[in-house]
């Protein structure tokens, strides 16, 4: 199949389908490189991930239904990797995707709209820029499909060890058609700088990074991230918005889920009670929920959110975190709480500078 072939021509204007208010809807169409893209993604983390979200086969059915509500809301592009299914079969979550594509009910022309955006992990056994080729027919082969929206570099491999190479193996890519844009994953501001100068010099833009980012995880502010990925054009796209689930408000010191999510959640919730105090506050007088204000927040900061599902409810809520906008003042008094949590969440391993 071939449902996402030629996409980057697909619309070119900028928040396309947005309310008559001006603010972003699910059916508005921000810029992604030259993709047109939903102002939020799905992400398929927990599709396949037994040790962390405690997948199951019997969960697929519900996960289809969610993929299918989210599409016919608007939402038209997912984010996966092909080192997704961990604990249970690695590359799990891209053959998921690939089947609610090809299995959702609707139009054509709505499928034909979606965008993958996939990321290639910079494992020591893959060398040279072939490595990264290959790596993408093999995600192509469990996905159905012969070309993705984006190809990504998960992390920046330590020591530099073939990175140049790697990228160089994006460029190829995207200018085979393999893929329709080039984008990182887990880099700081100066590897987005040095990745963007190297792929400049083989005439391929960078599009997109990819960084741990919500209201507990704020890196990318503090150290200028999200401010010199938009000079450089690069579209931030935050994952984690909504920290593993612990600005859901559905957790406390008697509730805290098990396995490594819990580590997290004993180590930093005790702290967050400010915060979550004005995340309550403003959900109450909005008639949103805390996760919602926290989705809102993410896009009020010029990101491009992506948000795992997993159940019909969880998508339900999810997409109403678009259709409205947070005030300056709200987001300032938020901002404001963030800053007095002594302990943030802990930032993903793979981070680089």
């Amino acid at each position: 199949m071939s449902w996402w072939r030629g996409l980057g021509n697909v619309g070119q204007r900028k928040n396309a389908g947005a309310s008559s208010s001006g603010v972003l809807t699910p059916k508005s169409r921000v810029k992604l490189g030259d993709l047109s893209v939903s102002p939020m993604g799905l992400g398929t983390w927990a599709w396949g991930n037994k040790v962390v979200w405690g997948y199951e086969d019997g969960m697929d059915a519900e996960l289809q239904e969610a993929f299918n509500l989210c599409v016919t809301e608007g939402i038209n592009w997912f984010d996966t990797a092909d080192s997704y299914g961990t604990g249970k079969i690695v590359g799990q979550a891209e053959r998921l995707l690939g089947k609610f594509v090809r299995e959702y009910p609707g139009s054509d022309k709505i499928r034909e709209d979606l965008q993958i955006a996939t990321k290639f992990a910079p494992y020591p056994y893959r060398v040279g820029s072939q490595s990264i080729v290959k790596a993408c027919d093999e995600t192509l082969e469990r996905v159905g499909a012969d070309s993705l929206g984006v190809g990504q570099l998960h992390w920046a491999p330590p020591l530099g060890w073939q990175e140049e190479a790697y990228w160089t193996g994006l460029a190829q890519l995207k200018a085979d058609g393999r893929i329709g844009e080039v984008g990182l994953s887990n880099y700081g501001p100066k590897g987005v700088a040095r990745a963007h100068r190297f792929l400049a010099g083989l005439d391929t833009p960078l599009a997109s990074n990819q960084v741990q980012f919500s209201l507990i995880s704020r890196y990318p502010l503090d150290n200028g991230l999200l401010e010199s990925a938009k000079s450089l054009g690069v579209t931030s796209i935050a994952y984690s918005p909504l920290g593993l689930g612990l600005l859901t408000g559905k957790y406390n010191a008697g509730n805290i889920p098990s396995g490594p999510r819990g580590i997290i959640f004993r180590r930093v919730l005790p702290t967050m009670g400010p915060l979550l105090s004005t995340m309550g506050e403003i959900s109450s007088a909005r008639g949103k929920t805390m996760s919602q204000v926290a989705l809102n927040w993410c896009v009020c900061k010029g990101t491009v959110p992506i948000v795992g599902v997993k159940t019909l409810p969880q998508a339900r809520e999810n997409l109403g975190a678009l259709g409205w906008s947070l005030s300056p003042e709200e987001v300032e008094g938020l901002d404001a709480a963030a800053k007095r949590i002594k302990k943030q969440s802990v930032q993903n391993i793979f981070q680089s500078t």
